[in-house]
C-alpha cells in the first residue's frame, strides 16, 4: 500500500470540515474519499476523525497528523512546480477564481485566448462572488475588485473599475436631474444587491443608503433597467461604458464619484515562479490595461 494513500483525501476534509465539500474539491466522490480516510487510519492504527451526521472533527492525533500531512503536500506541489518550470512548453493545471459578471465578461474570454496560445495547458476558472480561500483550496490565482484584506498573498493590479451613477434621458426628463446626495435619494434608486452605494462628498467617502422600487443581484438586469427609464443606477464601467458613450444613459453627479477601484490579480507566495501562472498574469495585465477595454475605465 502507497505511504501517501489517503493523505490528500484527509487533509482535504480536516481542512474544509466535510466529506462532501473534499469530494468536491478533490472531483473524487464522497464513498471513495470516505474509503481511503478510513485505510489511511487503518493503516494507522489510529483514530483521525470524529464522524457524525453533520460534523467532521480532528482528533487529537489527526490534529498532529494533519500538520504534517499538509506540509508534505505543500512539499509535493513545490516538487511539482520545480519540474514544470523546467519545461519547454507550459503544461498542466491552472486553476483560478473570479467574481460572477466580471468573470463572465472579461476574465472568461481572455481565459479562452490564453488556452489558445498554450493547448497543453488546463485551466479550471470558477466564478463566484464568494471570497474563497486560495492556499485550503488549492487556487492558483484569484481574481479580486476592490480594497484588499490584509494577507500573505502576493497581489497585482491588473486594471481599475470606475463606478457610474447614470439614468436614461427620458427619466430624467420626467424626474429631474439630482445635482446633490440629498436630492439623489428623493429618487427611484436601481439596486443591486447590497442597498449601499459608494460615492464621495469634500473628499471623504459617502455610503448612502437608498431605497427603490427594483432590486436585483444581476447587474445587466439593472443596466436593462435602466436604459428602459425606471430610475437611476450605480453599475461599474464594464456594464455602462458603451451606453454612456452612445448617450443611451447619462452620468450623473461626477463630481461625487469616488476613485477608482483596483482590480487585482492574488496568488500564493509558492505559486509566484511558475512559468504558467506569470503567463496567465501577463496576458491578462496586458489585455486588461489596453486602451478601449472598457475594464481599465472610461
Amino acid at each position: 500500500m502507497s505511504a501517501w494513500e489517503g493523505v490528500c483525501e484527509f487533509v482535504s476534509v480536516a481542512e474544509l470540515g466535510s466529506f462532501t465539500r473534499a469530494a468536491h474539491a478533490l472531483s473524487l466522490s464522497v464513498a471513495q474519499v470516505s474509503r481511503q480516510v478510513t485505510r489511511l487510519e487503518a493503516r494507522l492504527g489510529a483514530q483521525l476523525l470524529y464522524r457524525s451526521t453533520r460534523h467532521v472533527t480532528l482528533t487529537e492525533t489527526g490534529q498532529l497528523y494533519l500538520q504534517h500531512g499538509r506540509a508534505l503536500l505543500d512539499a509535493l506541489g513545490d516538487a511539482e512546480r520545480a519540474v514544470s518550470q523546467h519545461l519547454a512548453v507550459p503544461q498542466g493545471l491552472l486553476k483560478l477564481t473570479a467574481p460572477l459578471a466580471y468573470g463572465e465578461s472579461h476574465i472568461a474570454p481572455l481565459v479562452t485566448s490564453f488556452l489558445q496560445q498554450y493547448p497543453a495547458l488546463e485551466v479550471r476558472l470558477d466564478l463566484s462572488n464568494q471570497v474563497l480561500d486560495l492556499v485550503q483550496q488549492g487556487y492558483d490565482l484569484a481574481i479580486r475588485i476592490g480594497q484588499l484584506a490584509d494577507s500573505s498573498l502576493i497581489a497585482r493590479r491588473l486594471a481599475s473599475r470606475r463606478l457610474h451613477v447614470c439614468a436614461a434621458p427620458d427619466y430624467l426628463a420626467r424626474r429631474g436631474q439630482p445635482n446633490s446626495l440629498s436630492e439623489l435619494e428623493q429618487h427611484d434608486c436601481l439596486l443591486g444587491a447590497s442597498e449601499i452605494w459608494h460615492l464621495q462628498e469634500q473628499g471623504r467617502r459617502r455610503l448612502l443608503r437608498l431605497r427603490g422600487k427594483l432590486r436585483c443581484n444581476s447587474g445587466h438586469a439593472l443596466t436593462g433597467a435602466a436604459l428602459q427609464g425606471l430610475g437611476i443606477v450605480q453599475l461599474p464601467d464594464y456594464y455602462v461604458a458603451a451606453h454612456l458613450h452612445s448617450g443611451a444613459l447619462v452620468e450623473l453627479l461626477p463630481a461625487y464619484r469616488e476613485p477608482d477601484e483596483g482590480i487585482w490579480a492574488l496568488y500564493p507566495h509558492n505559486r509566484q515562479l511558475s512559468p504558467k501562472l506569470r503567463l496567465l498574469v501577463d496576458h491578462l495585465a496586458a489585455a486588461l490595461a489596453a486602451p478601449g477595454n472598457t475594464a481599465a475605465g472610461v
